[in-house]
Order: structure tokens, then sequence, then C-alpha cells
């Protein structure tokens, strides 16, 4: 870890006596990167940073039977909801109305899994205007959470594995969540093609740009499809740090636990001017380094040697 400024500076290009640091295009106070103790050559050279852990208080045998309840209620909702409503709807030829419905069952899945949402920075986000929101991912409740409230009609860009799961699968096309193949360059380039045209009419995207879920407490690198959709499309990147869903539910514990998921909406990039070669790697870093300032200005970073 970088242990003062004066090596701060020299990374960044600045004067030690400087109190700014450039990620990209987005201009940071370093003092206030200083007090979070967040390691600037991570963000810049785009590796994993890790955070302190925060675990529950509640029991682990409380944590596993929430667990197995949440994903009772998924079951119950895709079998006896999603199911014959995807059915009908595929007769009368009007797939598309499947949102509305997944749209309740987001937040509704959320509720029976004791996690309340908080959404913060929605007033930086014009009205009617389509987005590419990029976020951290630590947790299955990342996904309905931002599915379901970021205030607009959303596609999402979802692992391949997950056609394989039962109704799951069959209804991501319903509602324009897209598969990548990331294995398979030219599956990945046609599941983009398929992203940039749900953008151009008229959706907003959500992408979680590290490719799957973190580890309580870490920011994993991030992949550059979403950057590279935004700049296709010329839509904004809006970062979107989501906060406490790792010890709420997080991967391989096995454990779920009431708690407030906190949706943090961050400044909009505008993507206006750059092509793949001169904002690919400028984009990608103001958008990890606005996710990362926001996940340390309330959880420690880990020292790291």
């Amino acid at each position: 870890m970088i242990k003062n400024d004066e090596n701060r500076s020299r990374i960044n290009g600045t004067e030690p006596n400087s109190f700014f640091v450039n990620f990209g295009l987005r201009t940071f106070d370093l003092r206030l990167i200083s007090m979070q103790d967040l390691p600037l050559e991570a963000i810049k050279q785009n590796k994993k940073i890790e955070f302190a852990e925060i675990e529950s208080s509640k029991s682990k045998l409380f944590g596993k039977l929430r667990y197995w309840w949440c994903f009772f209620v998924a079951g119950f909702l895709l079998l006896f909801i999603a199911l014959p409503a995807m059915i009908f709807l595929q007769l009368i030829g009007k797939r598309l109305w499947l949102y509305p419905l997944c749209l309740w069952g987001a937040r509704f899945w959320l509720r029976m899994c004791g996690a309340k949402v908080r959404v913060s920075g929605m007033e930086k986000l014009e009205k009617g205007k389509g987005y590419i929101f990029v976020a951290n991912h630590r947790s299955y409740l990342d996904t309905a959470a931002l599915f379901g409230f970021t205030g607009r009609r959303i596609g999402l860009v979802a692992k391949k594995e997950l056609l394989k799961v039962p109704v799951l699968g069959q209804g991501m096309g319903f509602v324009n969540i897209i598969a990548i193949d990331r294995s398979n360059p030219e599956r990945a380039r046609r599941s983009m093609a398929k992203a940039k045209k749900v953008v151009d009419d008229g959706y907003s995207f959500g992408v979680f740009a590290e490719g799957t879920r973190a580890m309580p407490g870490e920011l994993l690198p991030f992949k550059k499809g979403a950057i590279h959709l935004a700049l296709q499309t010329n839509a904004p990147v809006v970062p979107v740090a989501i906060k406490n869903t790792d010890w709420m539910m997080g991967k391989r514990n096995g454990t779920a636990y009431p708690g407030t998921i906190e949706l943090v909406m961050l400044e909009p990039i505008e993507t206006d001017g750059f092509d793949i070669e001169t904002g690919l790697t400028t984009l990608l870093e103001k958008a990890r380094g606005a996710i990362a300032v926001e996940l340390a200005s309330d959880t420690p970073v880990k020292k790291l040697d």
C-alpha cells in the first residue's frame, strides 16, 4: 500500500504539495483518499482492493435459515408466478409485458429476504435519458436491487450459467437480460450487439463490471465490456456503489441477514468525444475509481504489505 502523500503524488505525476489526483477524467481530493487509505496503484492499475469485512451480530443458525428461506421464495416466484405468466404472454405475443411483473418480483423478493433499499444520487440523472449503470457485485441481492431501484426501464448483462437455471434462464430474454459467454469472444460480441440494440431502443443497461461476485469486502478488477457498450451507444456511464450486501448475503457464506442495501448513484460520466482507443482505459479507471472512493468512505481498506 502507498503509505504517504509524497509517494501518492509521484505516482500520479503531481507535486507533493498538490491536493488532487486524477482518475481518468475525474479529480478526487487526495486528502480524502489519504484518510481512507486507498491504494492508488490498485485503482489505476485495475487490481483487486480489499476492504475490512463486516459481520452480522445475529446467529449463524438464524442466517442459514433465512438464506434457505430466500431461495424458497425465489423458487416459488419462478414456478408459480413467472412460469404461468411466461407461457401466457408467449402465446399472445406480448413477451415484454413480463417486465412489470419481474420488477414487482425483484422488489418483493428483497422484502422477503429482509432487505430494504436506500437509493441516493438519483438527482444526478436526467429524466428520460438512457444510461449504462456500472456497479460492483458481492451478492445475489445486488441483481434484484439494481434491476428494481434505478428508477428506469433497465436491461442487465448476466453470466451464461444463468441460462441453465429452469424458468429463470428462459425468462431472461423476456426482460432484456442478456447472457455473456466470456469464454467465446464471438458469442460475447454478438451478445453485446444485442445489448446495444436494447439501449438504442430506449432502455438503460446495468452491468456488474467485475464479471462475477466478489468475496465479502473485495472490489475486483473491472472488465471492459460495460465501457465498450457505453462507447458504442454514446450513453453516459453511471458508477453505482452497492454497499452492505456482502455481509447481508455474501458469496460462499451460506447465510442471509436483514439489513439495508445502499445503492449510491455517482456522478454520470459522459462518453461523447471518446472512441474505443482513447476512451476505454480512461473511462474504466474513472468509473472504478469513483466506486472505490465511495466504498472506502465508510469501510476501511485492509492494510496491504
